[in-house]
C-alpha cells in the first residue's frame, strides 16, 4: 500500500565541489528515496555521482570499535613490522571487517568503513539489499551470456556438420 504524496514531481539539486555548478534533475512522480520513510534507528546516505542512488546506512562512530593490527600475507618486513591492518567492529550488530588492502592506514580505514556500510546494508535489508540485488543481476547476466555462447557454438557445429555432409562424394545434386 503506497502513500499518495501531495506533489506531482520533484527536483533534486546536488552541488559538486569539483565543478562550480549545481546539477539538477527531475524525479518521477513515484516516492523519492529522499522522502521515503526511514526504519527506526537507521539513517541514510545517498551517494551522488553514481548511476543509481546507493542507500547505505550511516555509520555512527560511537557504535564502532577500531583496532590496528599487523597484517598478513606477502610483503616481508613492511607487513610484519607495521600495524596498518584495520579491524572494525560494529557493536550493535556484531559485524567485523578486516581491511589490509594497502600499506596506508588512512586508506584502509576508509575502505573498511565502505565495506562495513555494505555489510550493514545486507545485515539490515537482507535479500532487498542493493549489494545482493546487484550480485544476483550480475550472476543472471553471466548465465545468459554463457547460454548464448553455448547456443552459438552448437549452431556452428551443426553448420559444419551440414557442410561436411554436402561435400561427401555421391551427394552431387545438379
Amino acid at each position: 500500500m503506497s502513500r499518495l504524496l501531495p506533489f506531482i514531481s520533484c527536483v533534486y539539486s546536488v552541488f559538486s565541489p569539483r565543478s562550480s555548478r549545481v546539477i539538477s534533475w527531475r524525479g518521477s512522480p513515484s516516492i523519492s528515496p529522499l522522502l521515503s520513510p526511514i526504519p527506526t534507528g537507521l539513517t541514510r546516505v545517498l551517494a551522488a555521482g553514481k548511476k543509481s542512488l546507493v542507500d547505505f546506512p550511516v555509520l555512527n562512530e560511537d557504535e564502532l570499535k577500531e583496532q590496528f593490527v599487523r597484517g598478513s600475507g606477502p610483503g616481508g618486513q613492511a607487513t610484519n613490522k607495521t600495524s596498518n591492518c584495520v579491524v572494525l567492529k560494529h557493536i550493535p550488530s556484531g559485524t567485523v571487517v578486516k581491511c589490509h588492502q594497502t600499506r596506508s592506514v588512512e586508506t584502509n580505514r576508509k575502505r573498511a568503513r565502505d565495506i562495513m556500510r555494505e555489510k550493514l546494508d545486507v545485515f539490515y535489508k537482507g535479500e532487498l539489499s542493493e549489494v545482493v540485488v546487484k550480485k544476483k543481476d550480475l550472476e543472471l547476466r553471466k548465465q545468459e551470456k554463457k547460454r548464448k555462447a553455448t547456443e552459438n557454438l552448437e549452431r556452428k557445429r551443426l553448420f559444419k556438420d551440414a557442410l561436411a555432409a554436402d561435400s561427401k562424394p555421391g551427394n552431387d545434386t545438379v
